[in-house]
């Protein structure tokens, strides 16, 4: 019968092998794409055998929607003052995206993959439209509203820090502000055209 030591350490090993998947998948993801992208450099990435991912994950796609799971933690929008909203989002995006390589491995695998988009699509469902819903002024235009919201902040991202294009890398956060908080604004609060 094993002792309290041997019933301790089990765990403390599984967590720290899920870490270790979970983090060599996210790299693997954001570098090749969800296609590219096998359980063994995975597991070779994380130095340790293929079934270990096999055990935990049970498939790529299992795997895969683990690496990638994302709380955006958006912020109360009802509690921002209204002429603020763009502004606090664009911001909040700001700071996820330079924090959190699973944005990055999750947009670059969302324009290639079908399993991405719909990653994606249910981070926007589910975490996007409410945010919406809370300033926008006209309840049957929140799925617009958002959608056009989400398109300006994606792109944003995607030349940024998955294309990496040289003028928009370039932009001080300050800018990007300044640039991109009245066009998310106007989407999520102005009276419809």
């Amino acid at each position: 019968m094993p002792d309290r030591t041997d019933r301790t350490v089990s765990p403390r090993r599984s967590d720290a092998t899920r870490t270790a998947i979970l983090y060599a998948a996210r790299e693997r993801f954001a570098a090749d794409g969800y296609e590219r992208a096998t359980i063994r450099a995975i597991a070779r990435d994380a130095r340790i055998d293929p079934s270990m991912v096999m055990r935990y994950y049970g498939s790529k796609e299992g795997l895969f929607a683990a690496a990638v799971a994302v709380d955006l933690k958006l912020p109360d929008l009802g509690a921002v003052p209204r002429h603020e909203v763009g502004e606090a989002l664009v911001t909040h995006f700001l700071d996820l995206w330079e924090s959190n390589e699973v944005l990055t491995a999750l947009l670059r695998v969302g324009v290639t993959n079908q399993a991405g988009a719909e990653r994606v699509q249910d981070i926007f469902r589910d975490q996007l439209l409410p945010v919406a819903r809370a300033v926008c002024p006209d309840p049957e235009q929140v799925a617009t509203r958002a959608a056009l919201s989400a398109s300006q902040l994606l792109g944003l991202a995607l030349a940024r820090y998955v294309l990496r294009l040289a003028p928009a890398a370039a932009l001080h956060r300050r800018e990007i502000v300044a640039w991109l908080a009245p066009t998310v604004q106007r989407y999520l609060t102005a009276p419809n055209p």
